[in-house]
Parts: structure tokens; sequence; C-alpha cells
């Protein structure tokens, strides 16, 4: 076996010399300390075991054995209490601080080899365990870095997927970029006053974006037409909600499923006289209800083909004649309950 860092603790100087002595015998490396303090300050992670008197003043064996297990860096270094205590309550008392083995005096040398020897190699083995636990620590720290890089890489990519899908709807309609980026603002915002964890309200800020996409299979001479709409026309506009969602469908992203349910959804009123499917109250999907006070929001103080921009106090009284019949409303009191930061988001980002 190799030379292995023994601390030998006894408050007797010859006790402490002998141990030594046959110690360095046995080919390892002791460590004389004269008291528990002592022995304490000497001992670090690179020790294999302590061999330490009962009797000592300031700090017996007993005391010595708890601080040892009390200290993380060294609380699995075996104890061999060294003793000429022979009574079975001192040696309960040893095992209940936490002492591995027994030896007692005067020291046999083949005894003291014996009992040195077994519980060194009960120290290699723990240290074994113990490096194997911290290399299966390293690699699964490995690993985890590795799946939230992966992670990572897969929602920039189902981002980049929300911007190019918002970039082609910007092509069909000019005022789409800043009323995406200001809906999908506001919509974040009233998410959070909902009480949304804040993955959620992440999903909302990403997800809603996407809410008319499905204007890509409008004709441009209706989404850009400057007066009233057709009743045909206004028949094929409402279609931009199902285009939208068939769009988005049938993906395993959280994200983009999130987004399918705003495009269908967005344009339900609370009291089932929307469309495109006529669901009322708390069937219509939360994110779809946040989105349809964002969106009209918006909308109302926006300039459009067919309209000018209201203003903000007339677009939200029109907004409050809407509570209980177009929006949910519990969310429009929450959006209306803080309309500083409504209009920080609105004036943060221009046409």
């Amino acid at each position: 076996m190799q030379k292995k860092k023994i601390v030998v603790v006894d408050d007797d100087p010859i006790n402490r010399k002998v141990l030594c002595t046959l110690l360095l015998a046995l080919g390892h490396e002791p460590v004389p300390a004269e008291s528990g303090p002592a022995a304490l300050a000497a001992l670090d992670g690179d020790c294999d075991l302590v061999l330490t008197d009962i009797l000592m003043p300031v700090m017996d064996g007993f005391e010595l054995t708890r601080a040892i297990r009390a200290r993380g860096d060294v609380e699995d270094v075996p104890v061999i209490i060294v003793t000429t205590l022979a009574d079975k309550r001192a040696k309960l008392e040893a095992v209940q601080a936490g002492a591995n083995d027994f030896l007692n005096k005067p020291i046999d040398p083949l005894e003291l080899r014996v009992r040195v020897d077994s519980m060194l190699r009960m120290k290699e083995k723990s240290d074994e365990v113990k490096n194997y636990q911290s290399e299966l620590q390293s690699m699964v720290e490995e690993r985890t870095l590795a799946l939230r890089e992966a992670l990572t890489g897969l929602r920039r990519a189902n981002l980049d997927i929300v911007r190019r899908l918002s970039t082609a709807a910007e092509y069909k309609d000019p005022d789409t970029a800043a009323h995406i980026e200001r809906m999908s603002a506001y919509s974040a915002h009233l998410a959070t006053l909902a009480g949304l964890p804040e993955d959620e309200v992440d999903i909302v800020l990403h997800a809603s974006p996407m809410h008319d996409v499905g204007k890509i299979g409008v004709p441009d001479t209706i989404l850009l037409k400057p007066g009233r709409l057709t009743p045909d026309e206004w028949e094929l506009m409402r279609k931009h909600t199902i285009y939208g969602a068939k769009i988005l469908s049938d993906s395993d992203s959280t994200l983009l499923g999130a987004a399918e349910l705003i495009a269908l959804t967005h344009h339900e009123k609370y009291d089932g006289s929307g469309y495109p499917a006529g669901m009322a109250g708390r069937a219509i999907p939360l994110y779809g209800r946040i989105c349809a006070v964002a969106d009209v929001f918006d909308a109302l103080t926006s300039v459009r083909p067919y309209k000018p921009a209201f203003g903000v106090e007339e677009s939200l009284a029109i907004m409050r004649e809407g509570r209980g019949a177009h929006f949910d409303p519990e969310l429009l009191d929450l959006f209306l309950s803080d309309v500083p930061s409504i209009l920080r988001i609105k004036n943060s980002v221009n046409d």
C-alpha cells in the first residue's frame, strides 16, 4: 500500500512518538498533533486516517470525532480511537460520535497494521466512489449544458420562424411591422397583469406577432381597400384567422402551437358574436382573449386604409363599451388599470 497521510492525536508526547514511529515503519506519513484543535488545524483533504486518544484536555477524542464528522471537507476520513478505556459505554459513545474502529493501549504493532490497513482500504474505496460521483456529476453537467445549448438553438430557430412569418405578412400589409411589435408588447404586458408565469408571458410575447399571418392568403384588393368591405369581401377577410391557423398547425413547438391558437381565436368575442367559430366566454383560449384586447387597442389607435387613428381616450371609451361583449371583462379591467404602461409601449414603437 502506498504511503498515506495519518494524523496522530495524543496529549502525551511519548505516546505520540511511539505511534508515529510505528506508522513510519509501515511506510506512512504520520502528522503528530498534541490536541484536538491542533488535529483539526492539520486535517485537510489529503489526510487518509486519524488515530486519536480519548482522554485529552480542551477537546477529548469524542468531541474531536464529532468535529471531524461535522466538517464537509474531511467528514469521511476514518477515525480510530486509541485508548486504555475498555468499558462498553465508552465504545458506544465513540461509535455514536462517528468513530470507525478501536485500538487498545499498549499498542500491538501487528494489530496496528491490520486495523490501519483496513481503514485505509475503506478510505480508498470511499475516495473511488467520490471520484466516480464527481466524474458522473461533471458528465451530467456537460450533458445538461449541451442540452441547454441545443434548446437555446431550437428556441432561436423557433423565434427565427416567427420573425420570417411576420416579415412575410409585412409584404401584404405595410402597417403590419409596427402593429405586430406593439400588439405583442401589449399582449405580454397584459399576460403579466393577469398573473401568468414568466415562461407563459414569454410565449405570448413571441407567439402573438403571428396573429395575422393568415392575411397572406387575403387578396390585396380586400386587405388594402380604403373603403368599407362588402359582405362577400368581409367573409374573405374573416378567413385570415383560419388561414393563419392552418399555416401554423401540426407543429410540435409549444410556441407555434400557441401562435396557432392566437391566430385562430383573436377575433372571437366574449359574448359569442366573433369569428371564425363563435366561441364565447372562457371557452375562448386565454391567449386569444388576451390578444383580442391588445389587437383592438392598437387597431383603434392606428391609421388603417379604411379609417384614421382614434385618440387614446376615445379608443379606451370604445373598448369599455365592449366590456363583457367583445372582451373578457377581467382582462379588460386589468388592461385599463395600467394605461400609463400601455402608453409607454405605444410611444416606444412608431409606425
